[in-house]
């Protein structure tokens, strides 16, 4: 309890003095430890069009997927298999820029599989993993890596703040804190990697132009349980 109590007030002290940082430098805090999440949740619409390429999404390393079921069914084929609508990645990192905002946060560890049955019984797939919000340029960055092809940094999706992330103080010393981002649409680095890697013929790759979904960041500064196995940048194994 004592433990747990001083790494909170660490934290809260860490956060409350960030105005004495130097406007010129920004403040990284390690955040593994906290019980503080982003979730993406995808339109039942995108995992329709998903589905109709016979394409699957996997959780890997932190990622899990919190297996709610679409309102609308998706379309049944042979291939089809089940698929969540959100996937939860631990939030890592957070950063507090030269002008005392949060300027990023990060999910290091975690990534998002999507994998596509050709017609022969193979695989294809992409890997998006390690996943930086940045709220300068609003995009959302991570490490892309196609099947057969180098392991890329890039931009995947650009979002707009639907719900500003609003931090609250409660006794003794724990931080809250509460995000919507919304219309996530992938740029056209992501794009192409998706058309690459997955060998999208052009009909299909139109469903890239979709809205992918929401990000939403809950933020608190208690105690992650239980705590997670690492925050080493996960590495694609296709």
């Amino acid at each position: 309890m004592k433990m747990s109590f001083a790494i909170r007030s660490l934290a809260v002290t860490t956060m409350l003095s960030a105005a004495a940082v130097s406007a010129h430098a920004d403040l990284k805090i390690p955040f593994g430890w906290t019980q503080s999440n982003s979730v993406q949740k995808f339109p039942a619409k995108v995992l329709e069009l998903f589905d109709l390429v016979y394409l699957e999404i996997n959780a890997k390393g932190n990622a899990t997927s919190l297996n709610d079921v679409p309102h609308v069914p998706v379309v049944q084929s042979e291939l089809a298999v089940p698929k969540a609508q959100s996937y939860s990645l631990p939030v890592t990192e957070i950063v507090i820029g030269s002008k005392l905002n949060i300027a990023a946060g990060s999910a290091i560890g975690s990534a998002l599989e999507f994998r596509r049955a050709l017609d022969d019984g193979s695989y294809v797939g992409v890997t998006l993993a390690n996943f930086t919000l940045n709220y300068v340029t609003k995009k959302v960055w991570c490490d892309a890596k196609a099947s057969g092809a180098v392991s890329k940094h890039i931009a995947v999706y650009d979002f707009h703040v639907a719900t500003p992330l609003a931090l609250k103080y409660k006794f003794p010393l724990t931080v809250t804190g509460h995000e919507v981002l919304d219309k996530l649409m992938i740029t056209a680095d992501g794009k192409q990697v998706f058309t690459d890697g997955l060998q999208l013929e052009p009909w299909a790759a139109a469903a890239l132009n979709e809205d992918m979904g929401t990000l939403t960041q809950d933020i608190s500064t208690n105690i992650r349980k239980p705590a997670l196995k690492s925050t080493k940048p996960y590495v694609p194994a296709m």
